[in-house]
């Protein structure tokens, strides 16, 4: 008896003892094959010294989820909660704005006046098709701060399933990149540049909102370089990226020798240039029609010396975006949607982070471009899909050829390179040239930077309405929107990026999904097999049990 009892306390304290030191040692052991809830290391940088409670209000909740965002609402809870385990600073709620009737209608219009754009969804289940609404965002607060995390990745063309992978994929970079908005201060430094007749600032207001979310901007003239190149290159230098949005005038050789010794200097660059000179609003005329010419920016050896070279050719293609135009006449006239081979439509099929589950991204009288061979590291981040052709210049556009059938076997020049990255050690365009003015300090050899060159200056242009500029990427005809925010937003995160948050757009996860139309034929089969089957094997069982029970005492 003594020994039993001593068995019993020793067991009794070595639970004790156990309790005791799993609540002081916590371990969270990520079994997944994808491993998708290992946080990176940049996502942990950005939380582990937070010392101030960040509250997150995940309105992704409700009763009448179709079961793939069930799916998207558990894989953030389960994110949230290894962020929190990380940092007990992180706390997050689930909301159901639609839950009370009494309210709902003005939740609606409260969250959408925040920018939280409701979401209208439909639910197969059980064989039957019905409407559900759901508020895919998070609010993250801190210090009287708030920021908006979305938690839906759209693409154009994908099925809700595929909407739900893309969204799980993309959600510790949502996470990740809204904490460091909140928590980091802003650091590096945009030249938006001006005086080569870029885009007015209405044209490029959505995207220059964006990127002040995350850096400082201001406008940078180069007009100042004819009577000080010096002083301008020393003042450029201060900047960590240039910006420069579809120059319309010829750059001269003292701006291009200050642009280029900035790049001697480590800094970073982005150009959106048109080789090509041809509006879309220039052909909303009596003829419908104009001429696309060349456009010499004296940009030419500057980027050739660099490793690319845009060709001044017009790509066409019949994966394109749509264009609205009126047909018909008088009363009878009618918007429609209709094919227009000069606005690409560009993805990629690397897995770079710049690109990695982005939209399709539009443009508008794209160019070609060129890489050369040089000592360069080239990535191209955007092209166009197979079936094009390449169109020279001078040549007449006109909008009558919406209504003209195109022959898919001259679409014969393939994949054409819309945009491309550079990265290393660059040299300077007028290494062993005469210089166009004296430098204090002459550097022929960069350090290791990037640039990035892309062949259409529309691609940051938002549309203008009444004055008032649109969201960039959006078409309101179509209800589309394209990837061209989130291209170009990457694009400025990759070149600015020092802690690597940017790479976690790379991370791969497969999520598997149940086959609702399987599970609605099959639903009486199962129901049988879960429910009426042990049943059956349970009365099977008695009885046998019954029958050798009375065999063996009866006799």
């Amino acid at each position: 008896m003594n020994k039993t009892l001593k068995h019993i306390l020793i067991l009794i304290v070595a639970i004790i003892a156990i309790n005791v030191i799993s609540s002081k040692v916590y371990k969270r052991f990520d079994l997944t094959s994808d491993k998708r809830y290992t946080l990176s290391e940049s996502a942990i940088d950005i939380i582990k010294d937070i010392e101030s409670p960040i509250v997150i209000d995940i309105f992704l909740e409700g009763e009448d989820f179709p079961s793939e965002f069930r799916r998207l609402q558990n894989e953030a809870k389960q994110l949230l909660e290894e962020f929190s385990s990380k940092n007990g600073n992180i706390i997050f709620n689930f909301i159901n704005p639609l839950e009370d009737d009494a309210t709902r209608e003005q939740n609606i219009r409260q969250l959408t006046q925040r920018g939280l754009t409701p979401m209208q969804l439909s639910v197969q289940e059980n064989g039957k098709s019905s409407q559900a609404i759901i508020f895919p965002w998070a609010l993250a607060s801190y210090n009287d701060q708030t920021v908006i995390i979305p938690l839906v990745k759209n693409k154009i063309g994908a099925s809700q399933q595929d909407l739900v992978s893309n969204s799980v994929q993309h959600l510790e970079y949502a996470f990740a990149d809204g904490f460091s908005k909140l928590t980091q201060p802003k650091k590096r430094k945009i030249a938006i540049l001006k005086g080569n007749k870029q885009l007015e600032d209405k044209y490029i207001a959505d995207f220059v909102k964006k990127i002040g979310e995350y850096y400082f901007i201001a406008p940078f003239t180069l007009d100042s370089v004819s009577s000080n190149p010096q002083k301008t290159l020393n003042d450029l230098n201060n900047f960590d990226l240039i910006i420069s949005a579809k120059p319309t005038e010829p750059f001269t050789e003292e701006e291009k020798l200050v642009l280029d010794q900035y790049t001697m200097n480590g800094g970073k660059s982005l150009w959106l240039v048109d080789a090509v000179a041809i509006e879309k609003d220039s052909l909303y005329n009596d003829t419908g029609s104009n001429f696309a010419i060349t456009r010499d920016l004296n940009l030419t050896d500057f980027f050739f010396k660099y490793g690319a070279r845009i060709n001044p050719v017009i790509i066409s293609t019949l994966y394109s975006a749509p264009i609205t135009l009126a047909m018909g006449s008088g009363s009878d006239s009618q918007f429609q949607n209709l094919r227009w081979p000069y606005s690409p439509l560009a993805s990629t099929g690397n897995n770079h982070p710049i690109t990695n589950n982005l939209n399709l991204v539009r443009f508008d009288f794209a160019n070609q471009i060129d890489t050369l061979k040089n000592d360069i590291k080239k990535t191209i981040l955007l092209e166009t899909a197979p079936l094009t052709k390449l169109e020279g210049t001078p040549r007449e556009i006109s909008l009558s050829l919406v209504t003209q059938e195109q022959d898919p076997s001259i679409f014969n020049k393939g994949n054409q390179t819309l945009a491309v990255l550079l990265e290393g050690e660059f040299n300077s365009v007028y290494s062993n040239r005469i210089k166009p003015f004296k430098l204090s300090e002459e550097k022929n050899i960069s350090p290791s930077t990037k640039m990035i060159i892309i062949a259409d200056g529309d691609i940051i242009k938002n549309d203008v309405i009444r004055n008032t500029p649109q969201e960039l990427g959006f078409d309101r005809w179509t209800g589309q929107t394209y990837g061209n925010k989130e291209f170009l937003l990457n694009t400025v995160n990759y070149l600015l990026d020092d802690n690597g948050l940017i790479n976690i757009r790379t991370k791969e996860i497969t999520v598997a999904f149940l086959n609702q139309q399987k599970i609605a034929s099959e639903k009486i089969k199962w129901q049988l097999i879960n429910i009426v089957l042990p049943l059956v094997l349970l009365g099977l069982f008695g009885f046998v049990f019954n029958y050798f029970r009375k065999k063996k005492y009866a006799s």
